[in-house]
């Protein structure tokens, strides 16, 4: 089962932070690129932040500055810290590994204003 598993979201007040984690499997995760996306009732599923497996990232232009993607390697695990959030960023966020194309089940973030 390569599935990954998210955990971390919950309610939480505007300006307030968040760090969502994502646990993978599998011996190829330290090759793998991983990528958070969120998807809002009504909405499309919106790419959030890409993380290569040499670390490098990239995020959507809606988190830049307030999104913070990041790995460990050795635990096989992939976060995503949220400072300063915001109405508009409750969604259901979901963990994507790369090497298989799969997504997890997803966490529910709220932010209420």
């Amino acid at each position: 089962q390569v599935q990954p598993v998210e955990s971390g979201g919950g309610v939480v007040q505007a300006g307030g932070s968040l760090r969502l984690s994502c646990a993978a499997s599998g011996s190829i995760f330290s090759i793998s690129a991983m990528a958070w996306y969120r998807q809002a009732p009504g909405n499309q599923r919106e790419l959030v932040a890409t993380i290569t497996s040499g670390g490098n990232t990239n995020y959507a232009d809606s988190v830049k500055g307030r999104f913070t993607i990041s790995r460990d390697n050795a635990k096989k695990m992939v976060y995503l810290r949220m400072n300063s959030l915001k109405p508009e960023d409750t969604a259901v966020y979901y963990c994507r590994y790369g090497a298989f194309s799969i997504f997890g089940q997803g966490t529910q973030v709220t932010v209420s204003s």
